[in-house]
């Protein structure tokens, strides 16, 4: 067995690209790997078929843009090495994620296809050269012994185009052929096979049936063009699934290890294990969740949070798995590594994104297959109809219908643009996790918010301090300080959080802090005093009471502070709206888009945080059933909704609306049944992804038109015969690069954010 089969099979490997589900009673593995050889949909389609039906494989579908296969296969029944010999066996190869999206890997891949380029250009050159004197002369002015030796030479430096520059062509047609498929290269290779044995023939016998026209210098021109076109597609195509790609590989391949000693050992990823202390130099990553051990360290989390600027991390602070060190040597003890970090929950979504074929996408592959049977009796029709009119054009019109029908550009159209923008908004730190959700966003009218969390912070906010008598505000929250500072309630934090803004010059001193869950604090002072915090209850006072004469608010939420005598403050909280809601808001009026709130507090809560937005819609005290119900009502109306939430209990209404958000800080299910996931938190990210949709819907129809009318004009000319098997070539490759390009301008739309977030920094000067 091959080695590369043996490491698929490996169970330490496998943790790097295959996951353990469940299907019913039985464990059920998922793997995602890559597919070398692929050229086109019908690749994609051939690997499929390749597993299909295969014992113990449950499913199997692969992403023609970004090479990608998912595979969910039961490992009772199989093994992943079988599964991969039967893909080698239809003439692809299978590769860990790890492996082909490496330095060396695509240094080979692309300095390959460059120099199969480079020698299809270079022939075609001399082969021009010697082809012109036929051009500009009259029939008879070069003597027959010289023509012939020019066309001897042409077919010499034909050899090397087709030998080694086609061989792409004729090995992806082979691979179709044996497995009874048509796939795009079969009309490419057959027109290049034909023309050139048509022109062998007629080198060769001169006077024999098949005339004394050549076409090598269009052969080989055709190819250039054709190579050209695909190298320049192979880059566009890494840019356009760039920012995916350098999320999911820019963990370390090793690191320095401390021994018991204290010394460092240079050991793989996979064999690090929880507990250990690594040290991680300055410019790389973190190899997992850990915390810090030295005094602090300067981070960027950019491509994992959103958060754009770095984060100095103190001693005994977390890291995150997939962040950069920025400056200085950091020890750090691992907590988390492999599948349990933030960073491999993060890398699964975005697995499924590039994984993913959009509608669009999966229509177009379903025509180009019957498309490229109609295009072979096309050029056969054309060949019979031009042998009897014309027979030195009919090879040349056959072969130039063969070539300029390739629907390359037709498969292209869709997964193109929607990678591109789902680059874009990687490098904003937004997840896309569902490319067919870019398509549904588009035709959204309605946005549906959720309150707590959401449109409001995910904490809560000291908002007013009513006290009594000869006390002040700064005062009261001094008292309170000693005891919350104890505790990690939120009332606790957020009155921590607000002393900040207060004077030194009042005592702090407490002891022995006693915390009853659910009630509050309770602590004596140095001088014996008893203090309390939290509710009503627990300070011994009536709230009611307290309503009545100034000192509470009914309808915000409470927490009081008391000393031995009664009350000493009330602290009013309040979630406090988000920075950005009110922009985020107003941006997506300016849309069109009908906004809404749909929450579980109270009545009263709810529109405290709407009327200051400007939102109309109001539903308050709804039950996550109630929540689905609404949603559900809305689009019985006709509405199409987004919905933005980040709770737990937000997950079935996420699963039921046609597109759904979920912020970064939210709980990990909710965000596994979200088509985004906002990493900053940030609400003007989502009119951003909102806008990069209609975009992108944009560039897939100019796409999808450019395809169908470059077809439907080309063909015709074809048939004809105004169009010469070169400028077939040139027009293939030219409608598949237009494609790539129109969709890269998407890509642009994620360029404000640092840099630094793709590549990893370069390490600072020591000088």
């Amino acid at each position: 067995m091959d080695d590369d089969f043996r490491v698929l099979d490996d169970p330490l490997e496998q943790r790097d690209f295959t996951q353990v589900t469940e299907d019913g009673d039985r464990p059920v593995n998922e793997s995602i790997l890559m597919v070398q050889g692929m050229y086109c949909a019908a690749c994609a389609d051939a690997v499929e078929a390749a597993l299909a039906g295969r014992p113990g494989v449950l499913d199997a579908q692969v992403h023609a843009a970004t090479r990608r296969l998912t595979v969910r296969w039961d490992p009772a029944r199989t093994r992943l090495s079988d599964l991969a010999q039967a893909v080698g066996r239809a003439g692809y190869r299978l590769l860990p994620m790890q492996q082909a999206l490496g330095v060396t890997q695509r240094i080979q891949e692309t300095r390959k296809a460059l120099w199969r380029v480079f020698v299809a250009g270079f022939c075609m050159m001399q082969v021009m050269m010697y082809a012109w004197p036929e051009y500009v002369t009259e029939p008879g002015q070069i003597p027959a012994d010289i023509l012939q030796l020019l066309r001897w030479a042409s077919w010499v430096l034909s050899l090397p185009v087709m030998v080694f520059a086609s061989g792409p062509f004729f090995a992806s047609a082979w691979r179709d052929l044996r497995q009874g498929r048509i796939g795009m290269d079969i009309p490419v290779a057959v027109g290049i096979a034909v023309t050139f044995g048509a022109s062998s023939l007629a080198t060769f016998d001169p006077t024999g049936p098949w005339g004394k026209e050549i076409w090598f210098d269009s052969l080989t021109m055709f190819i250039f063009f054709l190579l050209g076109g695909r190298y320049l597609e192979l880059k566009l195509r890494d840019r356009t699934a760039g920012a995916l790609d350098a999320l999911m590989n820019r963990l370390p391949e090793q690191c320095d290890r401390e021994r018991a000693d204290g010394s460092l050992e240079r050991v793989s990823l996979k064999r690090l294990q929880v507990g250990d202390v690594v040290r991680v130099e300055a410019g790389q990553a973190f190899p997992g969740d850990g915390t810090v051990l030295s005094d602090a360290a300067t981070v960027d989390e950019a491509l994992l949070t959103g958060e754009s600027h770095p984060i100095t991390r103190r001693r005994g602070e977390a890291v995150v798995a997939g962040s950069y060190n920025l400056a200085g040597t950091v020890r750090v003890r691992l907590d988390r590594l492999g599948r349990d970090t933030r960073f491999a929950q993060i890398v699964s979504l975005m697995e499924q994104a590039s994984t993913d074929r959009p509608r669009l996408a999966r229509l177009a592959d379903r025509i180009a297959a019957p498309f490229l049977a109609l295009v072979l009796l096309a050029a056969a029709v054309s060949a019979l109809i031009w042998w009897s009119v014309d027979p030195n054009r009919a090879l040349a019109t056959a072969v130039a219908v063969l070539i300029v029908t390739c629907p390359c550009a037709l498969s292209l159209a869709t997964p193109a643009a929607m990678l591109a923008a789902a680059g874009a908004l990687a490098r904003r730190g937004i997840l896309t996790r569902r490319l067919q959700a870019f398509e549904a966003l588009a035709a959204v009218d309605t946005v549906v918010f959720d309150k707590t969390g959401t449109l409001t912070q995910d904490r809560v906010v000291v908002h007013d301090v009513l006290v009594r008598d000869g006390w002040d505000a700064a005062r009261a929250l001094r008292a309170a300080w000693p005891l919350a500072r104890t505790s990690l309630h939120p009332v606790s934090r957020a009155l921590v959080a607000r002393v900040g803004d207060v004077p030194d010059d009042v005592p702090t001193t407490a002891l022995d802090v006693v915390e009853e869950p659910g009630r509050g604090l309770s602590a004596r002072d140095a001088a014996g005093r008893l203090w309390r915090l939290g509710s009503a209850a627990h300070c011994g006072l009536d709230e009611a009471s307290l309503v009545r004469a100034g000192r509470s608010v009914a309808d915000m939420p409470c927490a009081y502070l008391a000393d031995q005598d009664g009350w000493v403050a009330t602290f009013v909280l309040d979630e406090g709206v988000r920075a950005d809601a009110s922009e985020a808001v107003a941006r997506l009026r300016a849309l069109g888009i009908d906004v809404r709130l749909l929450s579980g507090d109270r009545l009263e809560a709810v529109q405290r945080v709407a009327r200051p937005l400007g939102i109309e819609t109001v539903v308050a005290e709804a039950s996550p059933e109630r929540k689905l119900a609404e949603v559900s009502r809305w689009q019985a109306q006709g509405r199409r909704v987004a919905m933005v939430g980040d709770g737990l209990n937000d997950g079935p209404v996420l699963a039921r609306a046609d597109v759904s958000f979920a912020l970064g800080h939210g709980a990990p299910l909710t965000q596994t049944r979200a088509d985004f996931v906002v990493q900053s938190g940030r609400l003007t990210d989502i009119v951003f992804v909102l806008d990069q949709a209609r975009a992108t819907l944009r560039v897939v129809r100019q796409n999808l038109v450019w395809a169908a009318g470059y077809n439907a004009v080309a063909v015709p000319l074809a048939l004809l015969g105004w169009m010469p098997p070169w400028a077939a070539g040139l027009g293939m490759a030219a409608s598949s690069l237009l494609v790539i390009g129109n969709a890269m301008r998407l890509s642009r739309g994620g360029a404000d954010t640092d840099p630094a977030a793709i590549t990893p920094p370069a390490a600072p000067s020591t000088a």
